[in-house]
């Protein structure tokens, strides 16, 4: 059975509203970054490459160990692993408003990734153990879920506030603060759940999880900036490929895996696992690509473009928190997903419309059926994710859905920040009488076309800045199409992966296992 004691009604809403508080600050962590970047490129002065990095390495960070962290919450505990990790990430928050070198901000972000790995696994298997009803669970995955999709809103406008008036660290300092009242709040309202027969954890599963993440993920994000081709993205790959097949392999033959790869025999985890990451691939390099497209080319200031991406947190949240459960009960779990999907493919399709110059109508258009859909659908998936395991396996489950976001989150902005980026070189027409050098920093970014354009003379500045505007836009439009049809492909796959999958999903017995019996498999000692 799992060791955890049943807790009274306030205790538990109390409880769920720290989860969404720790849950919030990450989301608000990464979009205030994404606001931030137009500021660390005058400060820091980091390449496109290093750019990149600094919006992927905390996913990269996170995702590589969810799966281990998740492992240790069923062991030690899922409150103490998770107030550790509000104590580390409020730390890491410090160096990295901190940092004095692009070096050093990716440095401190992946540390920040590694603390937030504590902290996404915990939230939600205390979830789990705390809302054993069917409906209530389903409303307080909602409910965490809008939360952290407005987040993803409140994000710019925090960011954009301070960013009028202090530098870019205060984007971060914020998070110490915040996450040092989870920590103290946590200590008296969070009941405490582990697996009772956790097994011990695998060491070489690891590194080699970590390294197939980030030697895919690399090899993704270098493509797009030196070629398909080039040795340096081949042996990514290469490394990748091998740590995520030889991670499989073993954890296909362990007694106690990191992963039990029984689980993804089960149709509604893994259906649900694979809409996760490909709808967090189509959804999040939004994030990235606006806040520069708002501030680059629309000229707008840093709290005017929080505040003009706010719908779409607002949106996703009543996706997530007020459609999701009665659209579950009127067309089933499989018809939601898919309808969600659709409607934020159509979303990003609008996106096409888009400019050089500013129409936030058309943005509005866009951005609220994009962001209400994905709310919906990353709901109604999460849900079934920790609804289809017992209790027991929560922490394993939580770390596998959240890798899965994550990850589908990080390579999201790898693979279309590199489609935006190598759309963006391609399109950019640049105009004669350039000085020498001028243009290689040109083609590196926007950033950096607008700091050469701001020390060239007038004319040629000018032309400069519209050629860069123009070359960014149709990048961007590039990688919105990309996300279109991913999206559509996601919902339609999700009709069918969960077709089977009821509208409630029934509670397991703790000590049964719902999954059909693994076979025979050889323990790695």
């Amino acid at each position: 059975m799992n060791s955890f004691a049943p807790v009274g009604t306030a205790r538990k809403w109390a409880t769920l509203s720290l989860c969404c508080l720790a849950v919030l600050v990450l989301s608000v962590d990464l979009t205030a970054l994404h606001l931030a970047i137009p500021n660390l490129i005058s400060d820091l002065r980091p390449s496109g490459t290093q750019i990149l990095w600094i919006a992927d390495v905390y996913g990269f960070a996170l995702a590589g160990l969810l799966v281990t962290m998740g492992g240790i919450g069923d062991r030690i505990g899922r409150k103490k692993l998770l107030l550790i990790g509000t104590a580390a990430f409020a730390a890491a928050s410090a160096v990295t408003a901190y940092a004095t070198s692009a070096a050093m901000l990716i440095a401190a972000r992946a540390l920040l990734g590694v603390a937030g790995a504590t902290i996404m696994p915990s939230t939600l298997s205390i979830t789990r153990n705390v809302f054993t009803d069917a409906k209530e669970r389903t409303m307080a995955v909602g409910i965490a879920s809008g939360v952290g999709a407005l987040g993803v809103g409140l994000g710019p406008i925090m960011g954009g506030a301070l960013l009028d008036h202090f530098w870019w660290g205060s984007v971060f300092l914020i998070n110490v603060p915040i996450m040092a009242a989870v920590l103290l709040a946590g200590l008296f309202v969070l009941p405490e759940s582990r697996n009772p027969r956790p097994g011990r954890i695998d060491v070489p599963s690891v590194p080699l999880s970590v390294a197939g993440v980030l030697g895919v993920v690399y090899a993704v994000t270098e493509a797009g900036h030196i070629g398909l081709f080039h040795a340096k993205v081949g042996i990514g790959l290469v490394v990748g490929v091998a740590g995520l097949a030889a991670f499989v392999w073993r954890q296909a033959r362990l007694s106690e895996p990191l992963i039990d790869i029984a689980l993804f025999r089960n149709a509604a985890f893994s259906g649900s696992v694979g809409a996760n990451l490909f709808a967090m691939f189509a959804l999040v390099a939004q994030s990235l690509v606006f806040s520069q497209y708002f501030q680059l080319v629309l000229h707008w200031s840093p709290l005017r473009a929080g505040l003009a991406g706010l719908p779409g947190g607002v949106a996703a949240a009543v996706g997530g928190a007020v459609l999701a459960a009665p659209l579950i009960g009127l067309v089933g779990r499989a018809r939601t997903v898919a309808l969600g999907l659709t409607v934020s493919a159509a979303g990003f399709a609008l996106y096409a419309l888009t400019g050089t110059e500013s129409n936030y109508m058309t943005l509005l258009a866009a951005m609220i059926p994009c962001a209400l859909g994905i709310g919906v659908a990353l709901t109604v998936t999460g849900d079934t994710i920790l609804a289809s395991v017992p209790k027991d396996r929560a922490g394993a489950a939580s770390a596998i859905s959240e890798t899965a976001t994550e990850l589908g989150g990080a390579l999201g902005m790898a693979v279309l920040g590199s489609v935006l980026t190598a759309a963006y070189r391609t399109h950019l027409d640049l105009p004669a009488g350039l000085p020498a050098g001028a243009g290689r920093s040109v083609r590196d970014s926007i950033g950096s076309a607008l700091e050469v354009a701001a020390v060239l003379p007038g004319r040629l500045g000018a032309e400069v800045t519209g050629a860069a505007r123009h070359a960014f836009v149709d990048g961007m439009h590039a990688a919105v199409f990309c996300s279109a049809g991913l999206a559509a492909l996601t919902g339609l796959a999700a009709l069918f992966a969960l077709r089977s999958v009821p509208k409630v999903i029934p509670e397991h017995v703790e000590e049964a296992d719902p999954l059909p019996e693994a076979p025979v498999r050889t323990a790695i000692r």
